[in-house]
């Protein structure tokens, strides 16, 4: 009776780092999120340390007007705008959460707006306010 050694296939030694990678990546938080689409915004979002961020392809003004409508529908309470010249921010509470809005000019006719629900962030809330946000944009 004769022993074989069982080989190993390369092709085993080629996947096992693809598989390890993967499982470390799986336990982080993602850094980019595909969105729904909106007509508004560019359907691709950033939610990186609590704050969700996407651009808008709309002037600053058009864009500061959707946050603050989005604030209003939302029955937000102790509202703070703060506004500049291509910068603003606005602190709210809605349902007993803290949101703030930043909203930055980019570009002519690119805006960027990250929003930040509670202390640490709530990822599905964030993604709300900025579905709203887009749909105003849209609308007007």
């Amino acid at each position: 009776m004769t022993i074989r050694k069982r080989r190993t296939p390369k092709m085993l030694f080629c996947l096992l780092p693809a598989v390890f990678g993967g499982l470390f990546l799986y336990g982080c938080a993602p850094l980019v999120v595909g969105g729904a689409a909106l007509g508004a915004g560019s359907g691709t979002y950033a939610y990186v340390n609590g704050e969700m961020k996407t651009d808008y392809y709309h002037s600053f003004d058009k864009v500061w007007a959707a946050c603050e409508k989005t604030i209003a529908d939302m029955k937000g309470t102790d509202v703070e705008p703060y506004k500049e010249i291509g910068l603003g921010t606005i602190s709210a509470f809605v349902d007993d959460e803290k949101v703030q809005i930043n909203v930055n000019y980019k570009a002519k006719n690119v805006t960027t707006v990250a929003v930040r629900v509670g202390l640490i962030g709530n990822k599905t809330a964030s993604q709300l306010i900025h579905d709203k946000i887009g749909d105003f944009v849209a609308k007007n």
